[in-house]
């Protein structure tokens, strides 16, 4: 996907001031170079989709930092890599440790309540047909899609049930929602 220059810095910027709608953009636009990445390094779709998340958990949470005269999209790579040598470090230590510091009380700004497009358009569906549709999603993703919607669980209580920082499970949510949207999209086409 070609992306407009002037765009993508008047998003990351809107990012940068907590808007919803930017995060979005800025993951739907790199998701496929961040996963596309991360699948050639470790030759397994779980492990690079988990790298992609934590890639983009923390790239949101530190988006003030990002340098205008830099590449997003190299940013975001390095992240990547970053997170994937961890791993492996952690891995080859075999200390089965938590993997975040972040102190889980930390209020983040990532995620408003604000319905997108892929809420309104989950949420016209028939519950039937939304339970089938949600089905065709990874496990972690119907898993994560569940605990929001169905048991109307906080980010916070998310992140405690899965033993994950609050920024995974926001990234994992936002990518779930695209997922199911595009599912319910191509059916009803």
């Amino acid at each position: 996907m070609e992306i407009n220059p002037e765009k993508l810095l008047k998003k990351i910027r809107e990012a940068k001031g907590g808007n919803q709608a930017a995060f979005n953009y800025l993951l739907d636009s790199f998701w496929n170079d961040v996963y596309g990445f991360q699948l050639k390094k470790t030759r397994n779709e779980y492990e690079a989709e988990d790298i992609s998340i934590q890639t983009f958990s923390k790239a949101f949470n530190r988006i003030e930092t990002f340098d205008e005269n830099y590449s997003f999209s190299t940013w975001l790579i390095a992240i990547s890599k970053n997170i994937h040598v961890d791993m492996l470090r952690k891995k080859n230590s075999s200390i089965r440790s938590r993997t975040t510091t972040h102190d889980e009380d930390k209020v983040y700004t990532i995620a408003d309540e604000t319905p997108s497009i892929e809420d309104k358009l989950i949420n016209e569906q028939n519950l039937a047909q939304l339970l089938t549709d949600i089905k065709q999603l990874k496990p972690h993703y119907q898993e994560v899609i569940n605990l929001r919607y169905f048991q109307e669980k906080s980010y916070k209580e998310i992140a405690e049930n899965l033993e994950e920082p609050m920024n995974n499970v926001k990234v994992k949510l936002l990518r779930a929602k695209k997922l199911l949207a595009e599912i319910i999209e191509n059916r009803n086409h």
